[in-house]
């Protein structure tokens, strides 16, 4: 998959997804995620969790959000500190 975002905040770098994740989301919740948090906008994360990720990005932390498909299947996005790396994964993918 080939996608280009302009308009964002950040360089999203290359994006990567799990074999876990492109098996369940479909191309628009993960294209439409994408878009979200490379605008900023975490998704369903609580106060203390969008204050991180709004730090992160002026002192060049990691970056964590989380979406629901229209299905109800939870996933996360990450963009690594240096910005070379998003990951769409799982919950169960993840490390934390």
């Amino acid at each position: 998959m080939t996608l280009t975002l302009t308009d964002g905040l950040y360089w999203i770098g290359r994006v990567v997804i799990t074999p876990e994740a492109k098996a369940t989301l479909s191309r628009e919740d993960v294209i439409e995620g994408l878009a979200r948090h490379f605008k900023g906008e975490w998704g369903e994360l609580d106060e203390y969790e969008w204050k991180v990720n709004d730090d992160a990005l002026e002192y060049g932390d990691r970056l964590l959000s989380r979406y629901r498909t229209r299905s109800g299947t939870w996933f996360w996005i990450m963009t690594e500190p240096d910005r070379s790396l998003t990951t769409v994964l799982l919950p169960s993918n993840a490390t934390q």
